[in-house]
């Protein structure tokens, strides 16, 4: 086990409408997750609103994390800027703060290309003195990772694991076979998108990027340890039974829904989602027994 296989929890930031961190509100959020025994968290991802945040207030919820966490769990810190000197800054902040690894997603207002991307990813690596994993979020950034260009920069050093969007069931097991070829042996090879990611840890992803798991840690930690065990059968049952929690997701977006059931508002623009959908989201986390 390493901080870069198994389960990552992504957590939201809880703020102000300033934009300031909740502390206490961000230590509460924090305390199951390490009570549950998650391989990671991955703090001020894109769950965690990390493109909304000043750089003071990034650096404030590395601190507060580390010292909640107090080194019993890995931190997976978001460090992705539009300016590839703002992105190193970052990762000075998060390392000195106790991140263990910098989550690098490529930002960007204008298109960026592969040569570009590339040499961003080179720059952070060697300059801002933090492990990266590579962010693929094609969702947020528009960008999508070519498994080339995996490859190219996964034998970057300093370049330690590859975060990617999983795969509709029926790709699975082409989408990781062809990964796999691009990636050095070894190279941990993890997915995100909750409602795809056990068939694409089945199909040999070794880490679970989990937004449900920022809130509901339990039921994802048993999803992972059945696909770690080799039991499928009831990594798909497991699975199955949190489909209407990966409805909501699909319908209203995963930030949304984690947003209303935390108690907390995202950052403007993004408006709360109306109070008839927020009740829908809790009574469905009670029927599954998530919520008391």
């Amino acid at each position: 086990m390493s901080a870069f296989t198994g389960l990552s929890a992504f957590p939201i930031t809880p703020c102000d409408a300033a934009g300031r961190v909740d502390e206490d509100h961000l230590r509460r959020l924090l305390a199951p997750l390490v009570e549950a025994g998650v391989d990671s968290i991955g703090l001020l991802g894109s769950t965690g609103t990390y493109a909304y945040l000043a750089r003071e207030e990034r650096r404030r919820a590395v601190a507060v994390a580390a010292e909640a966490v107090a080194g019993r769990v890995p931190l997976l810190v978001g460090i992705g800027a539009l300016r590839t000197d703002e992105a190193v800054r970052l990762a000075e902040d998060a390392r000195e703060a106790g991140a263990t690894a910098g989550l690098l997603a490529p930002v960007s207002y204008t298109p960026l290309t592969e040569d570009e991307v590339f040499a961003h990813f080179a720059a952070v690596a060697g300059e801002g003195g933090l492990p990266l994993v590579i962010y693929d979020n094609p969702a947020t950034t528009h960008f999508r990772f070519t498994p080339a260009l995996l490859g190219r920069l996964a034998r970057l050093p300093g370049v330690v694991a590859a975060k990617c969007p999983g795969p509709a069931p029926e790709d699975a097991a082409a989408t990781v076979t062809d990964l796999r070829d691009a990636l050095p042996d070894g190279f941990p090879l993890g997915f995100s998108g909750d409602w795809n990611a056990t068939g694409a840890m089945l199909a040999g992803g070794v880490a679970w990027y989990s937004v449900a798991a920022g809130l509901f840690p339990k039921p994802c930690l048993e999803i992972v340890r059945a696909v770690q065990a080799g039991d499928a059968a009831r990594a798909h049952a497991l699975d199955a039974a949190m489909a209407p929690l990966w409805d909501l997701f699909k319908a209203h977006s995963s930030l949304r829904i984690v947003h209303a059931l935390a108690g907390a508002e995202p950052p403007r623009p993004i408006l709360p989602l109306p109070e008839d959908v927020q009740a829908q989201a809790l009574a469905t986390v009670r029927e599954m027994g998530l919520a008391g």
